[in-house]
């Protein structure tokens, strides 16, 4: 990849960058002061439903050990740290008309006040899929969405209330993708519905995860439109979604795998980004495949949607190679591969087999997003699992030679979207501060850039680390003397 020949040409002084978590990966504490339960707690219990049979009781204990996690911040100079607030922590029952717990607002209110001490900007997601168990319960969570609406605006106004005068950026909901897909469509994750019997008693996977979807669309428009009448004037910030899509090349330059990558970034991307960006209905290619089943918007909804994000929210990890065919719906009926024609591989192998390094897709991503859709670019997630990293002493992982090549290409990528190809970026988060409890794979993925002890909580900063610190110090430009 050629970078500008310009070697001196830096990004804007006002880039931000840093680490990303999420509060049910990290924190621990989960029956500690009040909080209540959320759909990951019992679920992570059950047995077979996380690879390594643990669950995020402790994980890496961050509830406790905040203060250091914030020093470790500060070591790596980040500017900017992106971290979830567990909603049944806020209101451990969910609801309404339930009691807020103040010991949780204590707690993300010292958070932030030790963040803006260290001088790093806080980057708040509202929903990173800790619904609280009550909701489920009560009314079916996300597939009820008068309810849903209005519980999760009523927890976003008590956040914007408690941390809103501190709190410039905000990101309503993590990738409504996972939570619809694989939460109510193949039942990986919680709260585990599906059709595979094998699985779960109960869900339905050709309805479902598209109430779901449309529901987690019109939710958060519901808090966008709470946040810019009631509060973005007096506390000036900024608040947007979140979504996961990864790039997709044809396999050949046949027409149905041309027309098949198309329809795969439409059905990972373009399912939530349409009707958020460009204020239209779902990909056409949806319609067409999923029919009646795939839920319409009324004018008001679709009129609430559109522009409901101040920016492009942007997590990514690989890039696919996609063949026409197959009968996965949530992949568009499209079979994807990293083997090209000629049988070498696309990049690296990752500890997960979904994912290998190929940073010019990380490139082609970035201009396809802000061509498409015209919006500045935060990208919030972003990072690299190593191959059984979980087996290696603390002295080779820490030596994590694969992560750093993942980074050294996603961040020339990065550079020269930014000043070759004129994508409007603004920030880069790397996934993750630490490494966690990585969802259904328990404890034996790590992506963390900090290696973390399980059994003493001891963190170590990793080369991958390193190697971020110093390229966004040697990238972004001084601010300018006032």
């Amino acid at each position: 990849m050629t970078l500008n020949s310009d070697a001196k040409k830096q990004l804007p002084h006002d880039f931000i960058w840093g680490f990303a978590t999420a509060s049910f990966q990290i924190e621990g504490s989960t029956d500690v002061d009040g909080r209540g339960k959320s759909i990951w707690d019992d679920f992570s219990k059950l047995p077979g439903k996380t690879l390594d049979g643990k669950d995020g009781d402790v994980a890496t204990d961050s509830y406790q050990r905040w203060k250091e996690d914030i020093e470790l911040l500060a070591e790596y100079g980040v500017k900017s740290y992106r971290f979830s607030i567990a909603w049944p922590r806020i209101i451990p029952l969910g609801g309404r008309n339930d009691p807020v717990n103040a010991k949780g607002i204590k707690f993300y209110s010292n958070l932030i006040d030790g963040l803006l001490a260290k001088g790093i900007i806080p980057f708040v997601t509202l929903y990173h899929w800790d619904l609280p168990q009550a909701l489920h319960e009560r009314y079916g969570g996300w597939l009820n969405k008068e309810e849903i609406t209005q519980d999760f605006v009523h927890f976003a106004k008590v956040c914007f209330e408690a941390f809103g005068d501190r709190v410039q950026n905000w990101l309503t909901i993590n990738e409504p993708w996972c939570v619809s897909a694989i939460g109510y469509g193949y039942g990986r994750f919680a709260p585990g519905r599906t059709s595979e019997r094998s699985r779960s008693a109960e869900g339905d996977s050709s309805t479902e995860p598209y109430i779901v979807a449309h529901n987690e669309l019109v939710a958060h428009a519901h808090v966008v439109k709470l946040y810019r009448d009631q509060y973005k004037r007096q506390q000036g910030g900024q608040i947007g979604i979140t979504l996961n899509g990864d790039w997709c090349m044809p396999y050949d330059d046949s027409p149905e795998n041309i027309a098949a990558a198309q329809r795969s970034l439409d059905f990972h991307i373009g399912w939530y980004a349409d009707p958020v960006y460009l204020g239209t209905d779902y990909p056409e290619s949806m319609r067409k495949l999923l029919r009646d089943r795939l839920p319409r918007f009324t004018d008001e909804e679709l009129a609430l949607v559109k522009g409901s994000s101040d920016f492009y929210g942007m997590n990514t990890y690989t890039t696919k190679l996609c063949m026409d065919g197959g009968n996965d719906e949530f992949q568009g009926n499209v079979k994807t591969t990293f083997t090209r024609p000629d049988g070498t591989q696309l990049g690296n192998q990752a500890h997960c087999s979904w994912l290998q390094d190929y940073a010019p897709g990380f490139r082609a991503l970035l201009n396809y997003l802000w061509k498409r859709y015209q919006s500045p670019i935060y990208v919030t997630e972003n990072g690299f699992a190593v191959k059984d990293e979980h087996t290696k002493s603390v002295e080779d992982a820490i030596k994590d030679t694969e992560r750093v090549h993942y980074f050294k290409g996603v961040t020339a990528s990065l550079r020269a979207a930014i000043l070759e190809d004129g994508c409007d970026i603004r920030a880069y988060f790397g996934w993750s501060l630490l490494d966690n409890f990585e969802w259904a794979d328990g404890y034996t993925t790590r992506f963390g850039c900090t290696y973390v002890d399980y059994e003493t909580q001891k963190r170590y900063p990793k080369d991958s680390a390193k190697f971020l610190v110093k390229f966004f110090k040697e990238n972004v430009a001084a601010a300018p003397a006032s």
